[in-house]
């Protein structure tokens, strides 16, 4: 018989690991996703526990690629959220994605009656007053201020707290400044206050805003809009607290100061050391040394 020879298959190279910007961690790529609109990848495991986070506690809003430094600031698509999360969650989501929409158009608005709650159409008057709004499901017809039943000479009873307006001319705002239900002057969301600070943070788009005045807060860390103006000394903490605060901003700011001063001139030092072992030109020539030393003449 012809003996035969063993085969040998030459193993191919492992492909290389990705790193997990969630958990900090190198995973192999099968156990990874790639997002569509923005194309920064994540181990699966926690896309999983992030959509489902992010849906049980956004309130509708739009689920965006959970690194903060991506450029594109992606949206997950809703097949994404599908294959990430269970049905029971995918359900969940588009209801309060559905209900977000109609609280964000000033054009729509619910039916007051319990048993209905369907989505209504709202036409809103030129000088900014309530106007009569029918229900398309059970026909009651109420008005879009106090939502009572509609009549002839109707009045509403209830002073107007918020303008109705689109939000590319203006932002909705309170007239009162010690309302209990305001909007985010950034995405019109409505958030009750019943105590506390008035420095607001907005669990949709993460936007830093006054209470009182809405005035912008996301680059105020020592908070100083409470030393003037009419907000002067309502933030809802003591001056000793305030105090704290700021307190520990600077010493935050000026830990990491000291550490990189410190760090600095060792890194230079250092340097040198490092570009020599990164450095593979030199590893080359190394080696190639090597080979000539050790191979002898072959020339007679």
């Amino acid at each position: 018989m012809p003996s035969t020879s063993p085969i040998w298959v030459e193993d191919k190279d492992p492909q290389p690991l990705v790193f997990c910007k969630l958990c900090l961690s190198e995973c192999p790529p099968a156990a990874t996703s790639r997002l569509l609109t923005c194309n920064c990848v994540f181990c699966t495991s926690c896309l999983q526990q992030y959509v489902q986070l992010a849906v049980r506690e956004g309130g509708g809003a739009p689920v965006t690629c959970p690194d903060m430094t991506c450029l594109r600031t992606g949206t997950l698509l809703d097949s994404e959220i599908a294959s990430f999360a269970p049905a029971d969650l995918v359900q969940l989501y588009q209801r309060l994605k559905f209900e977000r929409g109609v609280q964000l158009d000033p054009s729509k608005t619910w039916c007051p009656v319990v048993q209905c709650q369907a989505a209504c159409s709202v036409t809103p008057s030129a000088e900014g007053q309530p106007v009569s709004v029918a229900c398309p499901s059970c026909r009651t017809v109420f008005c879009s201020l106090c939502r009572a039943d509609w009549g002839e000479g109707h009045s509403c009873s209830e002073r107007q707290p918020l303008t109705v307006a689109s939000l590319r001319d203006s932002v909705r705002v309170s007239w009162e400044t010690d309302a209990p239900i305001k909007q985010c002057p950034m995405c019109a969301v409505y958030i009750e206050r019943d105590q506390g600070c008035a420095q607001m943070l907005c669990k949709s788009c993460k936007h830093t805003f006054c209470w009182y005045c809405l005035q912008n807060l996301d680059g105020d860390i020592f908070l100083r809009h409470y030393d003037r103006g009419p907000c002067r000394n309502k933030l809802g903490h003591s001056r000793a607290s305030v105090m704290w605060n700021r307190t520990q901003v600077v010493g935050i700011l000026v830990g990491v100061s000291v550490i990189v001063l410190v760090t600095s001139p060792l890194l230079l030092l250092a340097s040198p050391c490092i570009l020599c072992i990164v450095c593979k030109p030199c590893k080359g020539k190394k080696k190639t040394k090597k080979r000539e030393i050790s191979q002898p003449d072959s020339t007679v």
